[in-house]
This record gives C-alpha cells, sequence and structure tokens, in this order.
C-alpha cells in the first residue's frame, strides 16, 4: 500500500489539537459540521493557524444547502479566501456549481485566483454534480490540487467503484481524496482499492458537557438533539486511522 496523507476535518479549536495530536498531516478548519461544514470564525482560524505540526486548509463556505450560489455569496467567499490568504493558510477548499449540475467554471476561476499560491481543494459538491468524469477534466484544467469526494455515494466504501475511476482518469494530475464514512475499519481498503494517496475522515466521538446545572425545557438547536454533548474529533481514533494507514 503506497503512503497516504491524512486530512482530519476539524470543526473546533480542541478538535484542530486532537487532529494533531492523533498524527494527522493536515487539517480541513470549519464550523457547523452539522450543516455539513461553513467557513469558521475569524477568531477560530487565527487561533488553529497558530498551531505547529501540521497543514490547515479552512473551508470557503457561505451557508449551508446546495453549491448554487449568487454572485453577491460569491463575492463574500472570494472575500473570505483573501482573508484566509492574508491570515497565512496554508489551503482553502471550495466549490461551486451551477444551476445543471456543471462546475461553476467562473466562480471557481475567481476564488482560484484569490487564493494565490495556497493550495485549493474542491469539496464534496463534486458529489452532486451531473458528470464527474467532465468536472474532473474542468478542475483540473482550472488548476485545482485535489478534489475531495464519495465516488458520490453515501459513503466513500460504497462509492470506491467511482473513486477507482476517477483516481486512473486524473493519471496524477489532481489529487482525488477519499472521504465521508472513513474510519480505522474500512481506510486501509478504501486505499486499496481506488489507489488514493490521500484520505479525510472526521474521526469524531461524542463529549459531554461539564454543566452541572441543566435546564431541559430550553433548546437552541434541531429536534430532539441533546444540548449537552457534541462531536468532537478523537485523539484516539485519529490514531486508530493513523495505524490503520501505516499497514
Amino acid at each position: 500500500m503506497k503512503p497516504c496523507l491524512l486530512e482530519i476535518c476539524a470543526g473546533s479549536y480542541e478538535s484542530a489539537c486532537a487532529a494533531r495530536e492523533g498524527g494527522a498531516a493536515r487539517l480541513e478548519l470549519c464550523s457547523s459540521l452539522s450543516e455539513g461544514g461553513l467557513t469558521p470564525s475569524v477568531g477560530l482560524i487565527k487561533a488553529v493557524l497558530g498551531l505547529s505540526g501540521i497543514r490547515k486548509h479552512v473551508l470557503i463556505r457561505p451557508r449551508s444547502g446546495d453549491f448554487l450560489y449568487t454572485p453577491a455569496e460569491v463575492d463574500i467567499m472570494v472575500e473570505d479566501i483573501r482573508c484566509v490568504r492574508e491570515l497565512g493558510a496554508d489551503g482553502v477548499v471550495v466549490g461551486s456549481l451551477t444551476a445543471e449540475g456543471g462546475i461553476d467554471l467562473p466562480a471557481l476561476r475567481r476564488m482560484k485566483e484569490a487564493a494565490g499560491t495556497m493550495s485549493v481543494t474542491f469539496h464534496r459538491a463534486f458529489d452532486v454534480c451531473a458528470r464527474p468524469a467532465q468536472a474532473l477534466e474542468q478542475l483540473i484544467e482550472a488548476g485545482c490540487d485535489r478534489v475531495l469526494t464519495s465516488g458520490q455515494a453515501r459513503s466513500a466504501a460504497d462509492g470506491v467503484p467511482l473513486l477507482r475511476e476517477l483516481v486512473r482518469q486524473a493519471a496524477g494530475r489532481i489529487v482525488v481524496m477519499p472521504g465521508c464514512g472513513v474510519n480505522p475499519g474500512n481506510a486501509a481498503y478504501i486505499l486499496k482499492e481506488t489507489g488514493a494517496t490521500e484520505l479525510h475522515a472526521s474521526a469524531r466521538a461524542t463529549v459531554a458537557s461539564h454543566m452541572s446545572y441543566r435546564n431541559p425545557e430550553a433548546k437552541m438547536g434541531q429536534p430532539g438533539r441533546d444540548e449537552y454533548e457534541r462531536q468532537e474529533t478523537s485523539v484516539a481514533q485519529v490514531r486508530s486511522l493513523v495505524a490503520a494507514l501505516q499497514g
């Protein structure tokens, strides 16, 4: 099995620290993972960029929902990218589609230009595009460094057939990085079957609140959600993933 770079999706400073401690090579910093990930706050970005020993990419996504953005939303994303570049991030994670399910190339080119020398990853908007083979060629032409994808399936393990074809089609021109549902039990399988050299995971576990006083009547989030627990990256799970990838 080829050496593999592990990227961890981190939604907080605590998770970013856990990713580093567990041995991940890179993290994707975002917020609101329950919404699929959104652009994190400036304060969080600055704090995480202060961590040494791990590369940091920042998700640029202005809202939840689809990836069909208005001109105003694209302007916001471009400005966020410029800010992240000035703060010193190693890369950004972006994505934008047309109404017909194609890559929004004008928007992507603006984002790529704003990124300057930063690494650019196209995120899982790729998984809801209409023609993946064509989309991959467009991402290569636009100068993206990698694409994060589940192979347009519910999980990367289920998407192995398309992931394998995408890695073959890419032929080293862009990194195809499997992600979604990756865990220590299937990571080696996904790599072996696809030929990928990078892998993306969240490696999260439930963390209970330390609040001693609790009001069960007041709800801040979605119905049925426990307000006194959250999901954070687990050092142990990251270490298990690293071990699995090292064979």
